[in-house]
């Protein structure tokens, strides 16, 4: 029991003093008494340090591991570039935990992965994140005073930022629908887009011999009254004028055959477009019985193999009631885009623009017509992909047909949209801001 208290007080450090004589005054031999303590667990585990359990430790023997444990010390820290005092307290450790003899000389390894870097101590951790703190703060309230700043500058003179318009989703009401084909309307009509020119006409007239673009329009004008009669769809007329435009790009034709290219073209868009469409005696009796029923069977064959069949292709009708959509109309201007994508669509000039401009211009139209606030807005541009400058011309052109319509002999599409039930739209005053005069009184 008297070697445990020994034991005990040595652990905490205490310096044995007289420790033989009480060992010898309790009658336990010395050899009995060291082997006692190994098997008690009182060898010290000291790395780099042989030792062995037949020496006691003395003071003398404390001081001179000391003195070397501080000598390895400061090699290690003229080694490593480290600060004395963090590697100091290593030779007071290894006193306290001595507490079994050991030999003289001492062989201390110095252990560089045991070196605390003060760089990548905790404090120094703390100290970079207070830092970056502060930097952070310092550059919102930086960021903070410019904004501040800025605003007043732009205030004193006379420059505000005008709120952005809101973007209306135009397609919210028909996610249930699904023939509106919500997930994939964006992509649609990106690739419309792409292919719009592949199949628009190019300029044809100087390159026919018999042909002029009066002819053309009383082609079309009349080709709108059969569509009238036969109450057939609006693609239907809209493919109609594609597939002639197209095939008198590509083929020369003589004034007397003019009529029944135009039958050919809508019977064809008949088959394509239409549940029931018209018969072929149908055409032959609306042009008065001028071509017979295989001259019409036969140029349908003439057009298919010059056009190699294509006939999905985006006209500007398809384009025309994306962008009425757009504009989040009322039923008067819906007509009225339609009665000015007609009057476009009959006349050879408007042929230069493409199907989307077309119609674009032909709901830009019709919004100064009927005096809407916007004339154009960013539901409009997203969907369109145009603004409203680059719209001017065509729009101009559309309300220089709608200030004539009624003054030439070429009046079905007035007497269409004349009716009450049209809205009679056809007879309301053209836009003045896109006419001469108006565009320069503005």
């Amino acid at each position: 029991m008297a070697s445990r208290a020994i034991v005990q007080q040595q652990a905490r450090g205490e310096a044995v003093i007289g420790g033989g004589k009480q060992l010898k005054k309790n009658g336990i031999a010395d050899g009995k008494n060291r082997k006692a303590l190994g098997d008690i667990g009182n060898l010290a585990n000291v790395r780099g340090v042989e030792v062995k359990p037949h020496r006691p430790i003395t003071r003398s023997f404390g001081a001179q591991l000391l003195a070397n444990a501080q000598a390895a010390a400061v090699v290690e820290n003229n080694k490593k570039q480290a600060c004395a005092n963090v590697a100091g307290p290593a030779p007071v450790a290894v006193a306290k935990r001595v507490p079994k003899p050991a030999q003289k000389k001492v062989t201390v390894k110095p252990k560089p992965e045991e070196v605390i870097d003060i760089e990548d101590s905790p404090d120094k951790e703390v100290q970079k994140d207070k830092k970056k703190e502060g930097d952070c703060k310092s550059k919102k309230n930086s960021q903070a005073f410019t904004s501040v700043l800025t605003a007043r500058s732009k205030a004193a003179c006379g420059i505000t930022n005008k709120p952005k318009e809101n973007i209306i989703d135009i397609d919210a009401s028909d996610v249930e629908n699904e023939l509106a084909a919500v997930e994939y309307i964006d992509d649609i009509y990106k690739f419309y887009r792409l292919v719009e020119h592949e199949s628009r006409p190019h300029d044809y007239i100087d390159s026919q011999p018999e042909i002029n673009e009066r002819m053309r329009a009383i082609l079309v004008d009349w080709l709108i009254d059969v569509h009238s009669k036969f109450e057939l769809s609006l693609e239907t007329l809209y493919l109609t004028i594609n597939i002639i435009d197209r095939f008198l790009a590509v083929k020369t034709v003589p004034r007397r055959d003019l009529q029944l290219v135009g039958v050919s073209a809508m019977l064809m868009a008949s088959k394509y477009e239409e549940i029931w469409p018209p018969e072929v005696n149908d055409f032959v009796h609306l042009a008065d019985r001028a071509y017979t029923h295989e001259q019409i069977l036969v140029m349908e064959k003439i057009i298919l193999g010059k056009l190699e069949w294509t006939l999905t292709v985006p006209t500007t009708f398809v384009f025309l009631v994306r962008f009425i959509k757009a504009s989040v109309p009322d039923q008067e201007l819906e007509i009225m885009s339609h009665f000015l994508s007609e009057l476009g669509m009959m006349n050879y000039a408007t042929l230069k623009y493409c199907p989307s401009m077309l119609a674009a211009s032909a709901v830009f139209a019709a919004r100064c017509t009927l005096n809407k606030t916007p004339l154009w807005n960013e539901t409009l541009k997203l969907h369109t992909g145009y603004s409203q400058e680059q719209l001017m011309d065509c729009a101009r052109l559309l309300a220089s047909f709608h200030s004539s319509v009624g003054n030439g002999k070429l009046k079905v599409v007035y007497r269409k949209y004349s009716d009450p039930q049209k809205g009679a739209v056809a007879v309301r005053p053209p836009a003045k801001y896109l006419l001469p005069e108006g565009s320069a009184s503005q």
